[in-house]
């Protein structure tokens, strides 16, 4: 079975930068799209930003758009989440997720095309 592990998670500031990490060594990470998502306490799960399997093409969600840069590291099996001017509205538990995608360029917004999860790491942003 596939592992998913986020890392890189933490209590910050607001206007502070977080870097979070997704790693999936026992993956077809090459053929993977990969998309975060986050949840706050009584919320639905939102998307976050997403990357093609190529590492080609990202998408980002309206409220983190200029502040959040998504990467993919193919031969380290790693996307990167740049996070930067942080604020207390982007307190969430962080989860990353894996799709293999016969196109090399889409991204997914849609939660329900991953099928692969990660355990989320906590992002916390005091202000």
């Amino acid at each position: 079975q596939v592992q998913v592990v986020e890392s890189g998670g933490g209590l910050v500031q607001a206007g502070d930068s977080l870097r979070l990490s997704c790693v999936a060594p026992g993956s077809n990470f090459g053929a993977s799209a990969v998309g975060w998502f986050r949840q706050a306490p009584g919320k639905e799960r939102e998307f976050v930003s997403a990357v093609s399997r190529n590492g080609g093409n990202t998408v980002y969600a309206d409220s983190v758009k200029g502040r959040f840069t998504i990467s993919k590291d193919n031969d380290k099996k790693t996307v990167y989440l740049q996070m930067n001017s942080l604020k207390p509205e982007d307190t969430a538990r962080y989860y990353c997720a894996l799709f293999l995608s016969f196109y090399v360029g889409l991204t997914y917004r849609n939660p329900d095309d991953y099928d692969t999860w990660g355990q989320g790491t906590q992002v916390t942003v005091s202000s």
